[in-house]
């Protein structure tokens, strides 16, 4: 008996190094923040500080400026960046959006919001983001907006996306969640549909804590946006906009980031190249030495293609060793330890990523607000609606966190020879 699954010696018990981003450069911006006494200084209704204080428009400011993108709007987090960019929109209770299954909850959820339907495309066997070809097929008089998501760290197919939109005069969203400083081309991911949508919270690349960051080069859709954030119903009375229809979804929310948010945000956006450049190495090496191991394979990046690696994900052969994915990662998981300040939580390996989203509780029993908005539609939600992503799900991905920023060469050779060790006693399984 060889294999820790079966209670031998795990291979390694001491735990991977946290992924800790933070230091002095940002305890100082907080610092400074705190000194100033001003922790935020938004008012929602119509003044200058409708916009947020000196630190959430700097960091806006730089954000803008380093995404070559004419706007950028703080939010508290990307989940109320997705609200406020369907919102700005202007869709209407019974419109459809089609978005991928395979994403966090969020994406779809936003849609449900304003009362729209969320329609699910399947997702390419090889990139994992939403399948242009599956969208086309999913779209009628009532389709306003395709929900693009950067799933992983890598561009969609956004020239057959934008194609596409331009054929029925939809909008694009971009969620980039998982995606800053990836690229298509010499674009970044966040500027290739109409509104893009940047994620700060605390296991992205760069964070916060909580945040997030929506951009746009559209004057209007940025406005309208800032609406939605900073209670836009008062604001648009004191601005004298009463008679403005288009001026619809414009009940506002709260999504207001804060200044010492903004602070440590600013601090992060200069670290961002680095810690991408460091991730992309660290894959590049994993592949390098896990490439002998003949029951996985790797995801090809798409032409054009940069790719920042939020997971690295990884394609399970099991023709190559007669042995059920789960088992495989599960005997990988038992040589290995988790990770300082996520040791609460399971080795970060893991089969498959999020179950699709049309097969959770909400979709399956079409109940959200109420009935509402589902009594609007006649579309259903069912098993084999998206037979690919439900394959990779159930059967083919890997997903890991393992090449994160802080993760040495010895703690990378650790991962690959855990992967090693089972595959040479494989027959163990």
């Amino acid at each position: 008996m060889k294999l820790a699954i079966n209670g031998a010696k795990k291979l390694r018990s001491n735990p991977f190094p946290a992924y800790n981003t933070i230091d002095k450069q940002e305890e100082e911006a907080v610092l400074r923040v705190l000194r100033s006494g001003k922790l935020s200084t938004y008012l929602g209704t119509w003044h200058k500080d409708f916009y947020g204080g000196s630190e959430v428009q700097a960091l806006e400011n730089e954000w803008a400026d380093f995404f070559n993108v004419k706007h950028a709007i703080s939010v508290n987090s990307a989940t109320s960046g997705l609200y406020a960019a369907v919102g700005a929109i202007g869709i209407e209770p019974g419109d459809e959006i089609i978005v991928t299954p395979y994403t966090m909850s969020a994406s779809a959820t936003a849609i449900l919001l304003y009362g729209g339907i969320p329609v699910f495309a399947d997702v390419e066997k090889e990139h994992f983001c939403i399948n242009p070809k599956s969208v086309e097929k999913l779209i009628t008089p009532k389709t306003k907006a395709i929900m693009a998501v950067d799933i992983f760290g890598q561009a969609c197919d956004f020239k057959a996306l934008k194609q596409i939109a331009q054929k029925h005069n939809l909008k694009i969203i971009e969620d980039a969640a998982q995606a800053p400083h990836a690229k298509l081309g010499d674009k970044f991911t966040g500027t290739l549909g109409d509104i893009g949508v940047f994620s700060l919270n605390y296991h992205k690349h760069i964070h916060s804590g909580e945040g997030g960051i929506v951009v746009t080069n559209n004057d209007e859709l940025a406005f309208k946006i800032q609406l939605i954030r900073n209670h836009g119903e008062t604001v648009l009375a004191a601005k004298g906009y009463e008679d403005r229809k288009e001026l619809h979804n414009m009940l506002g929310f709260n999504f207001r980031m804060t200044e010492i948010e903004a602070a440590i945000s600013r601090v992060q956006l200069t670290k961002l190249k680095k810690l991408i450049d460091i991730r992309i190495e660290n894959v590049k090496y994993l592949e390098k030495q896990l490439k002998e191991i003949p029951c996985l394979k790797f995801s090809p990046l798409r032409d054009g293609a940069k790719h920042v690696y939020y997971i690295h994900p990884i394609l399970f052969k099991e023709d190559s060793i007669k042995v059920h994915r789960n088992r495989f990662i599960d005997a990988v998981k038992a040589e290995l330890p988790p990770s300082l300040m996520r040791d609460d939580s399971h080795v970060l390996l893991s089969y498959g990523y999020v179950k699709p989203l049309y097969l959770q509780p909400i979709y399956q029993e079409k109940i959200c607000f109420g009935n509402y908005p589902f009594s609007l539609t006649d579309r259903t939600y069912s098993k084999g609606d998206c037979p690919i992503c439900e394959k990779l799900h159930n059967d083919t991905l890997i997903t890991h966190e393992l090449m994160r920023p802080g993760m040495s060469k010895e703690d990378l050779d650790d991962v690959v020879r855990a992967f090693e060790k089972v595959w040479a006693h494989r027959e163990e399984l």
